[in-house]
């Protein structure tokens, strides 16, 4: 619905659509697949989704989970609240937890330092517990730190029961939650994020493996997490950087060890191939123009003051760009006022959002200019824009 422009008060959202062609139309590429029951690849910089196949459905994380357990010591070394010289006690139920180990022993204490080590490189349980117990009291209680550390981050569809990703019905992970918080780790904590790339840890004179199958396989892989229970299948949180550019891989419910590691290598080559960013404006350019009312000008030319670009499938050739701002703006409208934003659409779906800014100042009509409008309006009626309009 269009709303009613009297002269001297009313607002309509103006929808500009406009047609980027990037490219001559190319052939259409195979639509990209993977085994994995949930997967999603992200652009670390710019957290664009490339792909997703049920990316939002909570299921069981196993030990990809341990990135919570890892993400909250971390914040709190970074705040000073935790040092990685800090001694954590071992209790009698650290010491039997099952699963993975790091092999901690009871009664005895752990530099926080080698507990994350345990953690990250060797998938210890122990260990988790060990610093869930010395940082919250018990692991229940570290357990609902972690849930609402989840909430605090933007992570919608995660609850934790537990530090280790033990099978629990209450503990259940969405790829797009692992996948932001992986994000979240290597942006906010690159001084401690740098142990996600170590290859082995030995403890107690037994050395483990890291068991992230990409660092054979990809260039440039340094983290993150694999994970497997028999609820989950094979799963994995998986990174590299190439060129400056880094992408985040996150899949869960392969059904083997073997097949796991493919999958991996397959996605992070996709992540990496089959994508290019595309310059879509320069910073200054003039994208449309907004209706001015009461102005010695009809419209003022709408700017965008960054670069505007974007990640596309190498297969697409156009996208959609939208105009949306309160309209018409009300003179006087100053130079480098925002006015609105451009909503970029990509073939896929993927939409970002720009301010957009006035790119000239449209003074207001004198008191001769303010009747001839009146005159006119009460005349002809209210003009309506050429575009598209509608309510918000």
């Amino acid at each position: 619905m269009r709303r009613v422009l009297t002269m001297f008060q009313g607002a309509w959202a103006a929808a500009v659509a406009a047609l980027i062609v990037l490219a001559p139309p190319a052939a259409a590429a195979a639509p990209i697949t993977t085994t994995a029951e949930y997967a999603i690849i992200m652009d670390h910089e710019t957290g664009a989704v490339l792909y997703e196949k049920n990316a939002d459905v909570p299921t069981a994380p196993a030990s990809m989970s341990k990135l919570m357990t890892v993400a909250i010591v971390f914040e709190r070394l970074k705040s000073g609240e935790l040092s990685l010289d800090d001694e954590f006690y071992v209790s009698e139920k650290a010491w039997r937890m099952g699963g993975s180990k790091m092999w901690v022993r009871v009664d005895t204490k752990i530099r926080l330092e080698d507990l994350l080590r345990g953690v990250i490189v060797q998938s210890g349980n122990d260990a988790c517990i060990v610093i869930a117990e010395n940082i919250a009291g018990s692991e229940e209680a570290f357990a609902e730190i972690m849930t609402r550390k989840a909430r605090e981050w933007g992570l919608k569809n995660s609850t934790f029961a537990n530090a280790t990703g033990w099978p629990d019905p209450n503990h259940k992970m969405s790829m797009r939650d692992i996948a932001l918080l992986s994000r979240k780790i290597i942006r906010d904590y690159p001084e401690y994020y740098a142990m996600f790339a170590e290859r082995e840890f030995t403890w107690e004179k037994i050395r483990q493996a890291n068991r992230n199958p990409l660092f054979d396989m990809v260039e440039g892989a340094d983290g993150l997490k694999t994970g497997h229970t028999e609820e989950s299948g094979y799963g994995l949180a998986g990174t590299a950087v190439r060129d400056g550019v880094r992408r985040i891989v996150v899949f869960n419910g392969t059904a083997s060890e073997k097949e796991r590691a493919s999958e991996a290598q397959r996605l992070m080559r996709i992540a990496f191939n089959d994508f290019v960013t595309k310059t879509l404006y320069q910073a200054g350019d003039v994208v449309g123009d907004a209706l001015v009312f009461k102005g010695v000008e009809k419209s003022a030319p709408l700017i965008v003051r960054e670069p505007i670009s974007m990640i596309l499938h190498r297969s697409a050739n156009k996208v959609r760009a939208k105009i949306v701002y309160e309209g018409p703006v009300a003179a006087p409208v100053a130079e480098n006022q925002q006015i609105g934003y451009l909503r970029v659409e990509t073939e896929a779906g993927e939409a970002r959002e720009y301010p957009l800014f006035a790119g000239k100042t449209v003074r207001e009509l004198g008191v001769f200019g303010k009747i001839a409008l009146a005159a006119k309006t009460l005349i002809v009626g209210p003009s309506q824009p050429e575009s598209e309009a509608a309510t918000p």
